[in-house]
């Protein structure tokens, strides 16, 4: 039995009675739908960006429930269309990472590293059928030299910004597991240390989506705190993720596993009653409304922690049950389109349109992540 958190939650407002009674086929058929929608209506052949590869670590975590090779077989032309690498400067006395950029010298930079998590597992899915690292190996060689190149240099700082967490923290523990080299684990631990000396909130446990949005130099349009959803969501994700790969046995083990539960509690706080979480998360005012992305990341997280013995069902089903409604009834529209996400950004902005027709590739991969966790709750 895994170790449950230590943070207790605070009480939160029932859920409404009128609440629907999932099965497990009908969660699956949401999946298959939300993803349908998406494979039919966009091409696989794109880049190997950040928002295009936080879809694909849905569509494989999909794929774990429903078997769906047609389905699988998107993700791997993607891999193949990108040559199974993120940015392609040869030469590392080239790779940057140090501020914001899309060129194929940004290989350093979270956002062309996220690919790596797929990648990674449409290997190990190669291997388990029988096939061999010779074979197979192509899938992961710019993996290897890239995210060996960054585990053994001597720099910090390389996530300086919180989406980077769930971009790059999982394919830390993604490494470990193919090489055995503690390594990862432990340039994982160096590189998490520095992000939390820049943006991390002790009085919270919640993380400011960089630097320039700390308070109280940054402050939402009241004067509060301005955490963004989808920027901690991608936070609680990354770390369930880590934990996910992670072995008990590592030193710094516990401290992923307090930071996670910290987090959950202070997440599941914040929720509003109709099951969402505001654009920002601690002044609801400042953008007001539903928003799919971070709250299914949210969700993702929270229920990963319940299935798994670090979070006390009994403490977050409430929080589960509301934020199940809203994705799975408001956000999830009856063709399979996944609306009310918040377009590409990096802050809550006041005045800012999301409605039904808002739709993103990252927000189908946060609701495919979340639903999968949610049918492993119910079944």
């Amino acid at each position: 039995m895994k170790k449950v958190c230590l943070f207790l939650l605070l009480a939160i407002v029932a859920f409404p009675s009128s609440a629907k009674t999932w099965t497990t086929d009908q969660v699956k058929e949401l999946i298959n739908r939300v993803n349908t929608y998406w494979q039919q209506n966009h091409k696989a052949e794109v880049r190997a960006h950040w928002h295009h590869a936080a879809y694909h670590t849905g569509n494989m975590e999909a794929y774990k429930v429903l078997k769906d090779e047609k389905q699988l077989d998107y993700s791997r032309r993607w891999a193949y269309y990108n040559n199974w690498s993120g940015a392609t400067e040869a030469d590392p006395r080239r790779w940057k990472y140090a501020t914001y950029g899309e060129g194929k010298e940004f290989v350093l930079f979270g956002d062309w590293q996220i690919c790596f998590q797929t990648y990674i597992d449409l290997y190990n899915l190669a291997l388990a059928s029988g096939g061999t690292d010779a074979d197979n190996y192509f899938m992961v060689k710019r993996a290897k030299e890239v995210m060996h190149y960054e585990a053994y240099s001597k720099n910090d700082d390389y996530w300086w910004w919180c989406d980077a967490l769930y971009m790059v923290m999982p394919v830390m523990t993604k490494m470990y597991q193919l090489t055995g080299d503690t390594k990862y684990l432990d340039k994982l631990y160096e590189n998490l240390l520095y992000s939390d000396r820049i943006m991390f909130d002790e009085e919270t446990g919640l993380y400011f989506r960089d630097a320039r949005y700390v308070y109280p130099k940054h402050k939402s349009i009241n004067g509060k705190k301005d955490f963004w959803a989808r920027g901690d969501g991608w936070v609680l994700a990354g770390l369930a993720k880590v934990l996910q790969d992670m072995p008990k046995d590592y030193k710094h083990y516990q401290f992923f596993v307090d930071k996670f539960c910290r987090l959950a509690n202070t997440v599941a706080k914040t929720q509003q009653k109709d099951g969402y979480w505001t654009r920002s998360m601690l002044d609801p005012d400042h953008a007001p409304g539903a928003e799919t992305s971070g709250t299914a990341f949210f969700a993702y997280g929270i229920l990963w922690g319940v299935n798994n013995g670090y979070l006390a069902k009994k403490d977050y089903k409430k929080c589960i049950d509301r934020a199940w409604q809203y994705l799975s009834e408001t956000a999830v529209q009856a063709d399979g389109k996944v609306g009310y996400v918040q377009p590409i950004g990096e802050r809550a902005i006041s005045g800012q349109i999301v409605d039904a027709d808002s739709q993103a590739n990252f927000g189908v991969g946060a609701m495919l992540l979340a639903a999968c966790e949610y049918y492993r709750y119910i079944k």
